[in-house]
């Protein structure tokens, strides 16, 4: 038997009120309104929910169970609506958000920590990859922003790119190592080292080359390639080796003490850090949300980064 799950509801305001007058006040309707839908209800059982000629308004046996599923029913029409509140707000439901393994990593995965911190109710479902295929899973609806860094005339016609930080990289050590004690730096002093190399599909490694080129070192001694950022930081930590960063991964490790930028004046990257969404995607308000914030947290790291680099690094 199918029930109108209105009328249960109904019914438990009745109940849980104490009277027709009561329940019609409570639900903010008129008292013969909650009397047909009583009587419907009523004639849909087949029996009748309140002793007759008692009042106040005694419910049944049968009356105080149904009463019971339309508290349930109540409570889950509540639950859907903040639900559905919480969703329109930004507040709650699913982010996909993808990008370069090294930022989102070093840098991303922060700023992410401390918009759930604000809004623990938002999943944030993360993946990797580099342009090419971040630009198809915008394009196929699997993601909703992609964090990348690209060059302008790397955005295609059909999508939006927005810049969080300029690109800056830097040549970078442990702080055991021995070069990270040195006051001053001239390239002949990084020459005797291993490096490590980025993975040979990231624009990173690309930088690699180009840097190696621009300071005049031809050859060099990889001792390890590929891996994660968190491989790349275990084996600096554990070797002399040294390797080639975006300054931001290594401004945000700074609180480990474990990583030291060299004061060595490299060229950087034509590219940007920043947001890539695709043109006519409707955006939900968790993901604006969350862009608003990407772009508030990076305007103050950015202005940290450049400070930092104006007292620090690339000293001549």
């Amino acid at each position: 038997m199918l029930i109108d799950p209105r009328h249960l509801q109904i019914l438990t305001a009745i109940v849980d009120a104490g009277g027709l007058t009561e329940g019609a006040a409570r639900l903010g309707k008129s008292q013969p309104s909650l009397s047909r839908s009583l009587a419907l209800l009523e004639a849909r059982i087949g029996a009748p929910l309140f002793e007759k000629g008692k009042r106040p308004l005694q419910p049944t046996a049968l009356g105080r169970a149904l009463a019971v599923e339309g508290r349930v029913i109540a409570s889950a029409s509540e639950a859907a609506g903040r639900t559905a509140l919480s969703h329109s707000k930004g507040q709650a439901g699913i982010l996909r958000v993808a990008g370069s393994p090294v930022f989102m990593d070093g840098v991303i995965s922060q700023t992410i920590a401390s918009f759930q911190a604000e809004f623990p109710d938002l999943r944030v479902d993360q993946s990797y990859g580099y342009l090419d295929a971040l630009l198809n899973e915008l394009s196929l609806d699997q993601i909703d922003i992609a964090i990348c860094p690209v060059t302008t005339d790397q955005v295609p016609e059909g999508f939006s790119f927005r810049k969080l930080l300029p690109g800056r990289n830097v040549i970078a050590c442990s702080s055991a190592h021995p070069l990270a004690r040195k006051k001053s730096l001239i390239l002949d002093d990084i020459a005797p080292y291993p490096w490590i190399a980025p993975p040979a599909d990231s624009p990173l490694h690309a930088d690699l080359r180009r840097v190696l080129d621009e300071i005049g070192i031809s050859d060099i001694k990889v001792s390890f390639s590929g891996g994660s950022l968190t491989s790349i930081l275990n084996v600096l930590e554990g070797s002399q080796a040294i390797t080639i960063l975006p300054h931001s991964v290594v401004f945000m490790q700074r609180h480990t003490k474990k990583l030291h930028p060299l004061s060595i004046r490299i060229k950087h990257p034509a590219r940007d850090l920043g947001l890539l969404t695709r043109n006519g995607q409707q955006a939900t308000p968790a993901v604006r949300r969350l862009e608003k914030h990407l772009i508030a947290q990076f305007s103050g790291l950015s202005h940290s980064i450049a400070q930092h680099e104006r007292n620090a690094l690339w000293r001549s």
